[in-house]
């Protein structure tokens, strides 16, 4: 990556001096000659960013209306949140808060949207930074946000055509909070330091936090798609993975990581979140994400990964799968299990069932079968006891999720919704019950010790039932080898690339 030229340092924070008739002065107090700036920003044709109005347009209008209902007489701030530093001048790639996106599509940083209390057909404005195009000198002097260093970039005006909300420049939103009363604001906090600063606290602020998690856990027909479409671009990921396994096979974890997640960049925008790529036993580890072992023959790999898709909407997958593209007779007894916990899991999903429902479905399941297999010395009736919960020694997490715009979806709404509230349609959660036998767990069978085994669906509630969306993909262990076998045969290189 190009440095920035001497002399034309990334604008900070000293006072800008005022301009002479030689002499610009960048806001790190730098100067820039005149002549020099007038030089660099001449004689460029103009360059548009001429996009479509986003297809989401009508559902964000909605839901900001519906947001806004919720307080009345209150100011209501979303911020998209702010580039972070990796290392030095260097930035994480960005992505905006879920709460933002999901109110205005738009994926700038540092952009803020402002509901009003009062408004006409759209209730809002979207506060965004101007462009530095070659009208002005940070088109070449500042290199974090000037169009010659990092392109052209949407404006206020291809903002609003764009994602069909009125817009403002950020410079002025201060004076504009002012001016509307800063005691009947209300922030989404945490994601800019500036407007939590500039906005005292209020009690509202953990209430539109809330509000806006309880919302998102309905999905509209417009998510639902994106999130299918997520579902559909990992089942290729996994396929990638299976292609290639032969080859890793010697090799390190990280050669199936970089596998599934060239499939998330090429096909979406990201992973939704860091890849579980764990084989042997580190499939008893609950988030190795390390990635640095060995991939060995005869051993199970545990792939948990799921792609981002281009509207951030992810999805969640785990299959287990055997390396050599056979399970082992020990492998195959655990993998029965926990396929029979997922089944039974996914039958409890349903309108009006609780969430708690699918994971006591599931866990009394692996109960029954730890007791089947003499782990457990007490049945499910004794070892699921709240006070004394046995079987959580082989499985210590929950098995299920709220699945959207974050892979942990909504975890700002209230504790009781998930486990206790009625399930509706629209809502999207994962079912992912698992066993794992730690390699040093004497309580375990020596033949059973290091397998861990996770099967993880992404299940939509549906009007009478639900829709496993990832159905994509095999469980049944028949078909997983056969799946395998095919797949394999086909070679990687000219089905990927």
């Amino acid at each position: 990556m190009s440095e920035p030229e001497a002399g034309f340092p990334e604008p900070d924070v000293t006072p800008q001096r005022p301009e002479s008739e030689h002499w610009i002065w960048q806001p790190s107090g730098q100067p820039i000659g005149r002549p020099f700036k007038e030089y660099m920003t001449q004689q460029w044709a103009a360059v548009t960013i001429d996009e479509p109005v986003h297809p989401a347009v009508e559902y964000s209008q909605r839901r900001r209306r519906d947001v806004q209902s919720r307080f009345p007489g209150r100011t209501l701030i979303i911020p998209s949140g702010r580039a972070k530093i990796r290392s030095n001048d260097q930035e994480f790639n960005f992505r905006p808060g879920s709460d933002f996106f999901w109110l205005t599509g738009c994926d700038d940083p540092n952009a803020v949207l402002v509901i009003h209390p009062s408004g006409g057909d759209d209730v809002a404005t979207l506060y965004l930074e101007e462009r530095r195009d070659s009208s002005t000198h940070e088109f070449f002097s500042d290199a974090r946000h000037g169009e010659l260093w990092v392109g052209p970039r949407r404006g206020l005006a291809e903002a609003r055509r764009r994602w069909a909300v009125p817009t403002a420049p950020i410079q002025s939103l201060e004076k504009d909070l002012i001016g509307a009363g800063l005691e009947t604001v209300t922030v989404v906090r945490g994601y800019d330091h500036v407007i939590d600063a500039m906005v005292p606290a209020s009690g509202d602020d953990y209430r539109l936090t809330r509000t806006l998690s309880e919302l998102r856990l309905v999905k509209d027909e417009y998510e639902l798609a994106r999130l299918q479409e997520a579902v559909d671009m990992t089942v290729l990921g996994f396929e990638d993975v299976v292609r290639a396994l032969p080859g890793t096979i010697g090799r390190s974890e990280r050669i199936i990581e970089a596998v599934f997640n060239m499939r998330a960049r090429s096909d979406g925008n990201d992973v939704g979140y860091r890849t579980i790529a764990a084989a042997g036993d580190h499939a008893t580890i609950l988030h190795w994400t390390r990635n640095d072992g060995e991939v060995r023959a005869g051993d199970l790999l545990l792939l948990d990964a799921g792609v981002e898709g281009h509207d951030l909407y992810t999805s969640d997958v785990t299959r287990t799968l055997p390396i050599s593209g056979t399970f082992t007779p020990a492998q195959r007894e655990i993998y029965q299990i926990v396929l029979a916990a997922t089944r039974a899991g996914i039958a409890a999903v349903r309108p009006g069932a609780r969430g708690q429902d699918q994971h006591r479905a599931a866990i009394r399941v692996l109960a029954e079968g730890l007791f089947e297999l003499g782990i457990l010395s007490v049945g499910p009736e004794e070892s699921l006891r709240p006070e004394l919960p046995l079987y959580s020694r082989y499985i210590v997490c929950g098995t299920s999720h709220m699945l959207g715009l974050d892979v942990h979806d909504c975890t700002s709404a209230r504790d009781t919704i998930f486990p206790e509230d009625p399930l509706v349609a629209g809502n999207v959660l994962t079912v992912e019950p698992g066993l794992y036998f730690q390699p040093n767990d004497l309580t375990v069978p020596e033949r059973y010790r290091g397998i861990g085994i996770r099967i993880e669906e992404d299940v939509v509630v549906t009007h009478d039932g639900c829709r496993v969306m990832t159905a994509g993909l095999p469980t049944d262990p028949d078909e997983i080898e056969a799946w395998m076998r095919r797949l394999t045969s086909e070679g990687l290189l000219d089905r990927i690339l």
